[in-house]
């Protein structure tokens, strides 16, 4: 465990680090367009650009503090709630950065580095995006390493077991109160992966190509399929592993194996819907000129708001969710 914990606050301090070219970066597209001597994102006015990176520069503080909290004295005494909430966000928006930030590169090389770009592409040479891919793949995983060091530090009891100990036959009998609540659980743990289940699998069906609910099919490039695809297995995955704890079955999992696909699956559902669900509704609102989405606006935004409530909502049933036994 002393090993784990030195490697954990190694990481926590290379994430911290990672993250800050970001941040700094971001200050200077800020002060740089306020000044006008840099160049304004595609589809924004001056307004939209500094108010998002604005919102930008504040996630990449709070990134930043996050990880510091992970390893510094004063993470231990701070309320656990609100280390678990940034940290489980930040774990969400990241698990998916990485592997689209792989696969993204190896088929935009495959194609002669034809993908499509974002919005940021207007303003962003190539050391700059090279800094930013490198800043959210230092920072995610970093958090891989730092974050389950400090939560065995900090809540030892929640990772160990496995699913199923306790409920053999010389195990002792739960009450009926007892019995009520985890029937309650798993009921509601149930609906929550159904929610989950069809919005990756509808993730996912766009993301290998499936057109029903794509309103602009031209508007589609290489990194929405990755990131799509991306979002549908994390869907998936955390649904299985929410429903898998809920009920206890099949036993024998190891604990910690599913609080951990639990808790990414969860962050990444409501991180990136949460990110993209007002972005959805500003467009369907306002309908700027520049700025379109491939997706039925309606769709999309009914998918969003989904996911955010199951996301949500997974994130309560693993709060709860317990091992009946020490291993």
């Amino acid at each position: 465990m002393e090993r784990w914990d030195r490697v954990g606050r190694g990481a926590a301090y290379g994430a911290a680090l990672a993250l800050s070219p970001y941040l700094l970066i971001k200050v200077t597209w800020v002060v740089g367009s306020l000044l006008g001597v840099a160049p304004i994102g595609k589809g924004f006015d001056i307004t939209g650009w500094v108010l998002l990176n604005t919102v930008t520069i504040g996630m990449a503080g709070i990134g930043i503090a996050t990880a510091l909290a992970l390893v510094r004295p004063w993470g231990m005494r701070i309320p656990g709630r609100l280390v678990l909430f940034c940290a489980w966000t930040g774990s969400g928006f990241l698990v998916s950065i990485l592997p689209y930030a792989v696969f993204s590169a190896l088929l935009d090389a495959a194609h002669g580095g034809s993908g499509g770009g974002g919005s940021d592409e207007a303003v962003m040479p190539g050391w700059e995006a090279a800094l930013v891919q490198f800043s959210f793949v230092g920072m995610g995983l970093g958090l891989a390493v730092a974050l389950p060091a400090y939560l065995r530090r900090r809540w030892p009891h929640a990772f160990l077991g496995r699913v199923g100990d306790g409920d053999g036959a010389d195990a002792p009998r739960p009450g009926a109160a007892s019995q009520r609540r985890r029937a309650v659980e798993a009921a509601r743990a149930s609906w929550v992966a159904v929610v989950a289940v069809v919005v990756g699998l509808v993730w996912l069906y766009w993301a290998v190509g499936g057109t029903l609910g794509i309103s602009r099919p031209d508007e589609r490039d290489t990194n929405g399929y990755v990131l799509t695809g991306v979002g549908a297995f994390w869907a998936l995955a955390g649904a299985a592993a929410t429903w898998t704890l809920a009920r206890a079955r099949p036993a024998g999992l190891r604990h910690r194996l599913l609080l951990g696909l639990g808790w990414l699956g969860s962050g990444s559902l409501f991180a990136w819907s949460g990110w993209k669900l007002p972005i959805t509704l500003l467009v369907a609102l306002v309908h700027p000129a520049d700025v379109t989405l491939p997706e039925n606006l309606a769709v999309a935004a009914v998918l969003h708001l989904a996911a955010v409530v199951a996301g949500a909502a997974m994130l309560r049933t693993l709060v709860v969710s317990r091992p009946h036994a020490q291993a």
